[in-house]
């Protein structure tokens, strides 16, 4: 299974900075967070970068069993 590491309002939002997840696409892998952590954490994942791997991604992105997806939000301060 692939991993799923989640960092900063999406962690808040999901209560857990790291999960397992089914491979798939990186589409996929989101809806089925998304769908476990509720309209929350969808609403940080909407304004959020994705990576795989270290490289930035998009929904059509395949995701494999060895691979490791982040959710970045945005990032404010001073």
């Amino acid at each position: 299974m692939a991993r799923l590491r989640l960092f900063a309002q999406a962690r808040e939002a999901a209560g857990t900075g790291r999960i397992e997840v089914a491979d798939g696409t990186v589409e996929s892998v989101l809806r089925e967070a998304q769908a476990t952590f509720g309209d929350q954490f969808a609403a940080v994942v909407a304004a959020s970068q994705v990576w795989v791997n270290g490289t930035p991604a998009d929904g059509s992105t395949p995701v494999g069993p060895d691979d490791e997806l982040a959710v970045l939000p945005p990032v404010s301060g001073g």
